[in-house]
């Protein structure tokens, strides 16, 4: 079997079923639990599974078919719900919240505001947490690009893979149907809205002239599908184009307002 991310989805076989739900094959770290309330109707012994890994209270790993809101390794706006004397706990849409210990808060996190967050496992405890201090990642996340360049042929770009540049649910190649792009880029203009909406007054940094690993670091896009979806919403009216980012126009704040 392939090797288990923690923090990512994985495909894993049903070994046995039991009344509190279905164990999954993990291999030398031994069979993971699905509890009940998250298997799929119909599921049989044998059957092939798409599950999230993560540790539950009792940092135990478990694992659940809901689809959290950021995973290891992406970047992701999320509101904070409650903080204690350690930090700050984030709705990431599963069970238990997501942690930001205080020394990865960028300014002291209060409940019921959003902030962008990088998720990442630390190193020390082995949990998955999160930091709002997102340069240091993105830094990181760029130079380790830059470092992998190959140049093997002269469509690598700046180092990245053709698989790299263009991700399995954002991305397209010359082979992609008209059909399917314009799915990827509804569905990317939509999610690039929702960023521009929880950004401080409305305005993004990001902008067609940011360089592309700058891009996809933040957003797992190419810049060819950033560009489409930032046409689409100017098309729209929904923001207007500056040379140091974009802004959401009044049409676009008052659609942000309804929703």
């Amino acid at each position: 079997m392939a090797t288990l991310q923690l923090g990512k989805r994985n495909f894993l076989k049903v070994l046995r079923k039991k009344d509190h739900g279905v164990y999954l094959e993990g291999g030398e770290i031994g069979d993971i639990l699905l509890p009940k309330r998250y298997v799929p109707e119909g599921t049989e012994v044998g059957d092939t599974l798409d599950v999230f890994l993560y540790l539950d209270q009792e940092e135990r790993l478990v694992a659940t078919t809901e689809q959290p809101l950021i995973e290891v390794g992406q970047f992701a706006y999320l509101e904070c719900k409650w903080t204690n004397e350690y930090g700050a706990y984030l709705d990431w849409g599963l069970m238990k919240d997501l942690f930001c210990p205080f020394r990865e808060q960028k300014i002291r996190m209060e409940r019921g505001k959003r902030y962008q967050v990088y998720c990442y496992i630390d190193d020390k405890t082995y949990r998955i947490v999160c930091s709002s201090k997102i340069e240091k990642f993105q830094k990181a996340i760029s130079e380790k690009k830059h470092a992998s360049t190959s140049c093997r042929d002269g469509r690598q770009g700046y180092g990245q893979s053709r698989r790299d540049r263009y991700d399995d649910r954002y991305g397209y190649d010359d082979r992609t149907s008209p059909a399917d792009r314009s799915v990827i880029i509804g569905d990317f203009s939509s999610r690039l809205f929702e960023h521009i909406k929880l950004t401080p007054n409305g305005f993004s940094p990001y902008h067609d002239k940011s360089p592309a690993e700058e891009i996809y670091s933040m957003f797992g896009v190419s810049k060819k599908v950033f560009k489409q979806a930032v046409g689409d919403l100017y098309k729209r009216d929904l923001i207007k184009i500056r040379p140091d980012g974009i802004e959401l126009t009044v049409k676009g704040k008052a659609m942000g307002a309804e929703e």
